[in-house]
């Protein structure tokens, strides 16, 4: 409950105090501390996610993962805390354990640029056979308006081994640090920017942008220019090292500014905005996007881009695909959307099947599972109305459960 913030941010909707629910303030203030506590509160508002996908993913884990059968409510909170904290410390509710009882085959973790990455490492260095590989997300030292960026730069240079001073010694520390990801398993790379804004700089303007963020004197309109930019170098790195590219764009990041002045980042007021991409990324497309080196990802948090340009994108330039529905999205009625709205144009082959994007490791069979009944509810929607024939339609199922992300993100 306390990292989540698909959860808490329902209940702080509803009035609960998020240091009621044990979420740490900045200034060190006094939190509720008692996890029992804290599940009693978070069941007595339970029947506030009656509908929404959180709701039945909580409940798909209570069942399928953990064996309870019981209705989570206020009466039945402690009883069921008891059967979850009981199973948590049984062996075979280990990470390792539930991997393999999971089936799963791959699990990518997103990193900063700076991530020593030493638990991969040990990882790699074990007698276990899962695969675990890290994913490139450079978001933190390429957002020069990011709280921080001057301290994050101080630790790209470290890392690196890269003396950074300079927009030239930059790109060359951020390309070490993807060959280090690369030598590690990586196989992609995640970019976040509130548009998908992209145009080329000069180097000479790239740097005089980056001395001015040195100095913290930076603009908004720098820091957009520079984003645009590197978006594009980003774009050209991967078609050098092979690295697809994922960029979710359209997220007004900490909107409610006095919860982020008490709480910080990530507390669950990140709200969708409308997103136009096909003005925005067409520097980024004219440039590179014919390269068959490029695989490019693109999510959104606007539906109403799936038809109009999205899936026009997707359905001219060879390194574009579509990435599923992502975030607030990711629901039956958004999968629906999805569905209906992309794959007439696009075609099912420029899309990338399913990857969830979850902090909750037991949610992982029940978000695949929504995805593979939505899927297949659709396939035989069309096979009733006589558009698809069983046979292709079984394949289809197959590509979405399984094959098409396999391959786009070269598994």
């Amino acid at each position: 409950i306390v990292p989540d913030h698909y959860i808490f941010r329902m209940l702080y909707s509803q009035g609960v105090a998020l240091e009621d629910l044990g979420i740490p303030r900045k200034d060190g203030g006094p939190v509720e501390s008692d996890p029992r506590k804290i599940w009693q509160r978070f069941a007595d508002h339970f029947y506030l996610f009656r509908g929404t996908p959180t709701g039945l993913w909580l409940v798909n884990e209570l069942y399928d993962v953990f064996g309870i059968d019981t209705k989570l409510t206020g009466k039945s909170a402690q009883k069921i805390y008891d059967k979850v904290a009981a199973k948590l410390t049984r062996d075979d509710f280990r990470p390792r354990a539930l991997f393999d009882r999971f089936n799963i085959e791959v699990l990518c973790t997103t990193d900063a640029a700076t991530d020593p990455l030493e638990h991969h490492q040990a990882i790699r260095e074990s007698d276990w056979a899962g695969t675990i590989r890290p994913t490139f997300r450079p978001d933190a030292v390429v957002n020069i308006d990011t709280v921080g960026w001057r301290d994050n730069i101080d630790a790209l240079s470290e890392i690196s081994g890269i003396t950074v001073g300079s927009y030239g010694t930059f790109i060359e520390a951020l390309e070490n640090r993807r060959a280090f990801f690369k030598s590690m398993g990586a196989t992609a790379t995640d970019h976040a920017a509130l548009t998908p804004y992209t145009a080329p700089l000069s180097e000479q303007a790239a740097d005089a942008i980056f001395q001015r963020a040195l100095k913290g004197e930076a603009s908004a309109d720098d820091a957009a220019q520079f984003t645009g930019h590197m978006l594009m170098e980003m774009a050209r790195m991967s078609i050098e090292d092979g690295l697809v590219m994922q960029l979710h764009p359209g997220s007004r990041r900490d909107h409610n500014q006095s919860l982020f002045e008490r709480f910080g980042k990530d507390m669950g007021a990140d709200i969708p905005q409308a997103t136009e991409y096909t003005n925005n990324l067409q520097p980024l497309l004219n440039a590179y996007g014919t390269d068959p080196r490029l695989t490019l990802i693109l999510f959104t948090l606007d539906e109403t881009s799936y038809s109009r340009e999205l899936a026009p994108l997707a359905g001219h330039y060879p390194a574009l695909r579509l990435g599923p529905p992502w975030w607030f999205f990711d629901s039956w009625n958004g999968m629906e959307h999805y569905f209906n709205q992309v794959i007439e144009t696009a075609g099912l082959y420029n899309t990338t099947g399913f990857n969830d994007d979850t902090r909750a490791y037991p949610s992982i069979p029940a978000r695949h599972d929504m995805w593979r009944r939505a899927a297949v509810n659709w396939l035989a929607d069309l096979v009733v109305r006589g558009m698809l024939d069983e046979y292709d339609a079984a394949e289809m199922a197959t590509e979405l459960a399984y094959g098409l992300a396999k391959r786009t993100y070269k598994l």
